[in-house]
């Protein structure tokens, strides 16, 4: 580097050195330099979706495969907004994102000039840090301390807010001041010895295991095996371990069954790796128990004791401290978890049809084993049908599952986009129910538009299932969650793709098996039964009267 440069020409240059490679967007006027050089520049690409909730909701996915920060951006107050949702999901599920937002002209801010907005003070919740450049000679500097934290400790957003004018000015390219290097912290010796003493005298240590051993998934499987403990996955972490090895427990998922939580519960030793311990995967914080001994690894100090008390706190990497505790052990320890390990595997076995009217989606989820690789990404939309593939699908390769944490509505879409754009030579599927497709569904028009060859399966039960389910079970009835019968699969060859409809089981799977085959986008839009509202209940059961 060197000599000069605008400075949202070498910004864009520091996130290419830093890794970066696609920045997503809805172009606005007021970043016009870095949308210029983000086109331009020969290690990055630009991708331009229909909406700034697609945008994000890609760059969260894309990073979430890779591990290296992907770019969303928008304008000022009002592509702000709509961008918000895709930054919040990746603060709650811990992806690094660079977030830049095009703001009003210096001489313009704190007047409420046209779609301002204190960006700073907007993002500054769902953020590692939010900032507003001021100059242009410190963009580069700003842009890589971005990228470091985005990355450092547990990943996350950042956001920096760009003035207008300042992306125009001529800079002096003093280099991009990255650290090539990333520090990897470890536990020290005392902390080893303790956990291995203990894991050793354990009688039912199990360990539950989040987003940050991702990374570390292969440690992850060595350390189980060495210490004989069984594993359980946080909330939508499934693909962290091997669903079919042995010591696999289950999936910590919204109302699990207490077959597969009773390992957790009697536990005496539960260690926590990588897993901020949210609402869902500790079963709204009921478990582990106050009495149960916690030994916590995290990255992150702040995660450390911050839900659950513990007995011995290890702020490293995952992998660095799960490679020294299984140096350490002895010979290995067999602890017998057949039975627990079969109550999941029969637990995940997909049932005959319970379906009246229209189709179980426990048969999609079946019919999809059957015509995709064990590899495939799945990226998956929030809502009741979720839960149907949750429980039926087993995710036995790392990086296969995509899925919002925060339980953000659209996701799945987008969320596939993102994945295939990083990853073109995987099967990649967004599985969504009808209300989240009609969220971000317009984003096929970007697929088609990169030739991003992805299928999408709609769960179609005409409603917003998850709070039909919650006002038919408490008040008795349902209100403003019925969704019209739109024909999804010509709204998907309206937009350059291929459409299929499925009303009967018996075409279920060819239609699947065809769609996978298309090298193009392709949709399957599968007409469910709505009263199968989850794998065990009925909706007309929580109102028996009629929810409707």
């Amino acid at each position: 580097m060197g000599g000069r440069g605008k400075a949202g020409h070498l910004a864009v240059e520091v996130l290419a050195r830093a890794g970066a490679r696609r920045f997503y967007t809805v172009p606005g006027e007021s970043f016009l330099e870095i949308l210029d050089a983000a086109e331009r520049h020969p290690d990055t690409s630009l991708i331009s979706t229909r909406h700034e909730s697609g945008a994000s909701f890609m760059a969260e996915a894309d990073a979430k495969v890779t591990g290296v920060p992907a770019v969303a951006m928008a304008t000022r107050g009002v592509g702000a907004s709509n961008l918000a949702i895709g930054v919040h999901t990746a603060m709650q599920d811990s992806t690094p994102m660079v977030v830049l937002l095009g703001q009003v002209e210096t001489d313009y801010l704190d007047r409420e000039a046209f779609q301002e907005v204190d960006l700073t003070a907007f993002y500054a919740p769902i953020t590692k840090w939010a900032t507003t450049v001021h100059r242009a000679d410190r963009l580069p500097e700003l842009v890589a301390r971005a990228a470091r934290v985005a990355t450092s400790g547990r990943p996350g957003p950042v956001m920096l807010a760009l003035p207008a004018d300042i992306l125009g000015e001529e800079i002096e390219d003093e280099g991009s001041r990255l650290s090539e290097a990333r520090p990897r912290s470890a536990p020290d010796p005392e902390d080893v010895e303790d956990v291995v003493r203990r894991l050793v005298a354990a009688r039912r240590p199990v360990v539950i295991a989040g987003g940050g051993a991702r990374h570390a998934r292969d440690a992850l499987v060595r350390f189980a095996e060495a210490f004989g403990a069984g594993v359980f996955a946080g909330f939508r972490r499934q693909d962290v371990f091997p669903n079919g090895h042995p010591l696999f427990l289950g999936h910590l998922t919204l109302a699990a069954r207490p077959e597969i939580l009773q390992p957790l519960e009697e536990a005496d030793l539960v260690v926590v790796v990588g897993c901020r311990l949210g609402e869902v995967t500790t079963q709204t914080y009921s478990l582990p128990r106050g009495e149960q001994a916690v030994i916590q690894v995290d990255v992150d100090p702040d995660e450390v004791g911050a839900i659950v008390p513990v007995e011995r706190g290890i702020v490293s990497d995952a992998g660095a401290a799960l490679e020294a505790f299984t140096r350490r052990a002895p010979k290995a320890i067999e602890r017998d978890w057949t039975a627990a390990h079969g109550a999941y595997l029969e637990f995940s076995e997909i049932p005959e049809s319970r379906s009246e009217a229209g189709i179980d989606p426990a048969e999609v989820v079946g019919a999809l084993k059957k015509v995709l690789p064990e590899d495939a990404v799945l990226a998956n939309d929030a809502g009741n049908f979720s839960v149907f593939l949750h429980r039926y699908w087993r995710h036995d390769h790392p990086r296969t599952q995509l899925a919002a944490a925060n339980g953000a509505m659209g996701y799945g879409v987008p969320g596939a986009v993102g994945a295939k754009l990083a990853n073109p030579e995987r099967n990649v599927v967004a599985l969504c129910g009808d209300g989240g497709f009609l969220m971000t569904g317009q984003e096929i028009e970007t697929a088609v538009r990169y030739g991003v060859g992805i299928t999408i399966v709609v769960f179609r039960n005409g409603m917003h299932g998850t709070i039909a389910m919650h006002q038919a079970r408490d008040v008795g009835r349902t209100a403003g969650s019925e969704i019209g019968p739109v024909d999804l699969a010509g709204f998907a060859r309206s937009l350059g793709a291929t459409g299929h409809t499925v009303t009967d089981p018996g075409d279920l799977e060819g239609a699947l098996r065809d769609a996978v085959a298309d090298e193009g986008v392709s949709l399957v839009d599968v007409v469910t039964d709505a009263d199968l509202i989850t794998p065990t209940t009925r909706l007309s059961e929580l109102a028996p009267d009629g929810a409707r």
